[in-house]
This record gives C-alpha cells, sequence and structure tokens, in this order.
C-alpha cells in the first residue's frame, strides 16, 4: 500500500467585527483542504464538511458571541470599565496523513472576558477508501475490556505526575473518558480530556499517547489496490 497521505492546505475566515468604531469582537477560525488524486470523490466531500463546520462556526461569532460582545461593550462604557475584545480562533493539527488514513484534531479558543478563555478539542480519524470515520472500537483488538485497558494505561502515566492533577483523577478519567476523544499518530492512539476534566485549567488539555500494543495501526485499515 502507498504510504503518501493527502496533500493539505490551511484555509481560513478571519475578520475584525466593530462597534461604535471599535473592535469588539475578532475570529480567525482555520479548516483544512485536502486533495488525493486516489481519493478525490472522499476527499471532496470532507472538504465539504470542514468548510460547513467552519462557515457555521464563523456565523455563530457574528451573531450569537457578536452580540453578546456590544453588551458587554456597553456595560464596559457604562461603568467606566476597560473594553476587552472577544476573540475567537480555531487551529487544527493532522496527526496522521499516511495510505488512506488522515486524523486531526481541532482546538477552539473562546475568550469573552475575564482572566482567560477556554479550548474545547475535537477530533476526526477518517479511512479516505470507504470514506467513513474511523472508530476507537475499529481500531481496538485486545480481548479485554477497551475502556478499562486504557484507563489502566491512563492511570500509569498520571501516577508519574500526579501533582498536576485533581486529587480523585481515577474517578475522573472513568466518569469524562468518551471514545470520541481520540487521534491517531504514528507512535499510537492519543486519548486527550478537555480542560477541566481531570486536572485544573492550568495543567491545560491533557494527552495520553497509548502505543500500538492493543491497537492496530491504522494504516492496516486501507487495502493495497488491484494490480493491473
Amino acid at each position: 500500500m502507498d504510504g503518501r497521505g493527502a496533500a493539505v492546505n490551511t484555509l481560513f475566515f478571519e475578520r475584525d467585527l466593530l462597534y461604535n468604531g471599535e473592535v469588539v469582537l475578532h475570529y480567525r477560525i482555520e479548516y483544512p483542504e485536502f486533495r488525493s488524486d486516489r481519493f478525490r470523490s472522499t476527499v471532496n466531500a470532507i472538504n465539504r464538511y470542514y468548510e460547513r463546520s467552519a462557515r457555521n462556526y464563523r456565523r455563530y461569532a457574528e451573531t450569537e458571541l457578536y452580540d453578546m460582545a456590544v453588551a458587554e461593550y456597553k456595560s464596559a462604557k457604562e461603568n467606566g470599565y476597560p473594553v476587552r475584545a472577544f476573540e475567537v480562533m480555531q487551529v487544527f493539527e493532522v496527526t496522521y496523513n499516511m495510505a488512506c488514513i488522515i486524523s486531526l484534531y481541532f482546538d477552539r479558543y473562546v475568550y469573552t472576558g475575564g482572566a482567560h478563555g477556554v479550548t474545547g478539542r475535537t477530533s476526526q480519524t477518517w479511512n479516505l477508501q470507504r470514506g467513513t470515520e474511523v472508530t476507537l472500537e475499529r481500531l481496538y483488538r485486545c480481548n479485554v475490556d477497551m475502556k478499562r485497558y486504557l484507563l489502566g494505561r491512563i492511570e500509569q502515566q498520571i501516577r508519574r505526575n500526579p501533582d498536576i492533577y485533581f486529587e480523585n483523577y481515577r474517578e475522573l478519567i472513568d466518569k469524562n473518558f468518551h471514545e470520541e476523544n481520540f487521534y491517531c499518530e504514528p507512535r499510537g492512539i492519543v486519548i486527550y480530556y478537555q480542560l477541566y476534566d481531570i486536572a485544573p485549567y492550568a495543567s491545560g488539555i491533557r494527552t495520553f499517547l497509548i502505543p500500538y500494543d492493543c491497537f492496530i495501526n491504522p494504516a492496516n485499515l486501507c487495502t493495497a489496490p488491484p494490480r493491473n
């Protein structure tokens, strides 16, 4: 199987939104555009999916968040407080791009005043041959419960530096575990937890690399093209 992945460009929407001549909200929303001669129809569908998602997020920024920013602006002016512009940022990283598999995650940062903004992460892994998303369960191959296996590996990593986590992390890694919160890297699966899920804000989004021992390398999901 050809190990080359799809080519990728970064597209974006960016704008300053004004009220009374002052910037009250700035957004930059990045999204990928993939290119592949072998998987053209699938890649085009994925590109439409991400463009539609980016446009919907832009609409949210220009309506709901803009209305909130204007209200905060008026309140700050009335009370003599400094005006703090809202900020919206979406970035992505392609973490696996080989054979027929693309895996990536998106971080959406929103600042609406206060000490700091909040970042949320989402991710997808695509099989370009089939035109479908790859689930975590699809990659798992061991004869033990998948969640139990993953939580055990995650807890092993936390015990190396437990001080950056909440004291009840054992309860929280179970409660806040979501199978969709993963992406692939060349070395293994990465499980992630959102801000505040298992650790304070300062600890950031926590990630745990699980080597491909109980998982198959996603490139193995790709079948070789027929020979002429």
